[in-house]
């Protein structure tokens, strides 16, 4: 039997010519001749001259005469890369981002509209129970599911995080950014993306991967919309991809907002909450994990808590006490799974009564 081999080499070579991305399962490699950890940033209105402010939404390029749209990334090419993408939807968490890269993750933050939510927040649930999912997912996607907000393509997260990734493919070649973007360069793998996010954007993150289906959910004190049903909704994204973690004197956790929310998206199925303070690692293979770790008896301060940084908790030499708690959360093989368990009776999942202002 003859060789097929040559005649691939030269379709290879061929498509190379053409500007071709690699196979799709093609498997990430790094060959940078100075590996190190790399970090970038860019302004969002530098990236892409359709993005706008929205100031009906508090959202802005500038604040106080300061950028207020300068985008993150960073990737450790010294580390054998996992080839996920880390999209981070809050503010810019240094720590959290040099332990992702740690994990061989890539990691980006991009600035996207999202501050409608200081406008729309206390808005009751509305005749569906859907309100404020439909103000993330137009936030998230820049589509048109939300009368209350105007929020246009070049403006929402999926394609400002396209934008981010094409320059970060021609600024910082060395960390292989090409390797999430589509064969066409018109949108990104979202199968290769870990959508996370704290608080607020726990939950955008959780009501996207129920839109559109990506690699994993990382939820920090989240998710909330705590009047709304869409946790329920069918998902794109399996039910076993979705990671939480809260602080038990968290006001989100006390209230039952993400035990709620943990449980209408069915992360019950996969294991029982498990406080990560005596369960040591891989924590049962759960989806839900808590802390009670000592925060002052500071809810504020257990809100923050469980991402790295200066509110999380350390132990008497100076060390974070929840590092297997990220590792876990970013990295845990997703087909691994604790057993189904009943719904906590104690956890109020009916949906609560409408918030102090109505709609418009």
């Amino acid at each position: 039997m003859k060789s097929h081999r040559p005649l691939t080499l030269c379709f290879a070579i061929f498509a190379c010519f053409r500007g071709e991305s690699p196979a799709a399962d093609e498997t990430l490699a790094f060959n940078d001749a100075s590996p190190k950890r790399y970090e970038l940033t860019a302004r969002a209105s530098q990236l892409d001259p359709r993005a706008k402010p929205h100031p009906e939404i508090e959202f802005d390029f500038e604040k106080a005469g300061k950028p207020a749209d300068t985008q993150h990334a960073s990737v450790d090419t010294r580390v054998k890369p996992q080839g996920k993408l880390v999209i981070w939807l809050m503010g810019h968490s240094a720590p959290l981002a040099e332990r992702v890269n740690s994990y061989g993750l890539h990691f980006l933050r991009v600035h996207y509209a999202n501050g409608w939510f200081g406008k729309f927040g206390n808005d009751s649930p509305g005749d569906d129970g859907l309100l404020l999912g439909k103000i993330r997912l137009e936030a998230a996607t820049g589509e048109d599911f939300s009368p209350l907000v105007n929020i246009p393509k070049p403006d929402g997260m999926m394609e400002r995080s396209v934008m981010f990734v094409k320059w970060l493919a021609k600024e910082n070649p060395a960390g292989r950014w090409s390797y999430f973007l589509t064969d066409d360069k018109s949108g990104l793998r979202w199968d290769r993306v870990i959508i996370s996010g704290s608080s607020h954007g726990s939950t955008t993150a959780a009501r996207f991967a129920k839109h559109v289906k990506v690699d994993r959910v990382v939820m920090f004190c989240g998710p909330r919309d705590q009047s709304e049903i869409w946790q329920a909704l069918p998902s794109a994204t399996p039910a076993n991809r979705y990671f939480g973690f809260s602080h038990v004197l968290d006001g989100g956790w006390t209230g039952d907002h993400y035990c709620r929310s943990w449980e209408l998206l069915g992360l019950h199925q996969f294991g029982p909450l498990v406080d990560v303070d005596k369960t040591p690692s891989p924590f049962g293979f759960s989806r839900r994990l808590i802390t009670a770790a000592d925060v002052k008896g500071d809810a504020k301060r257990a809100h923050s808590s469980v991402v790295p940084g200066g509110a999380s908790p350390k132990d008497k030499a100076g060390k974070f006490l929840h590092e297997d708690v990220w590792r876990y959360l970013f990295t845990q093989p997703v087909e691994q799974t604790g057993p189904a368990v009943p719904r906590d009776p104690e956890c109020k999942v009916e949906t609560k009564p409408a918030a102090k202002k109505a709609a418009k």
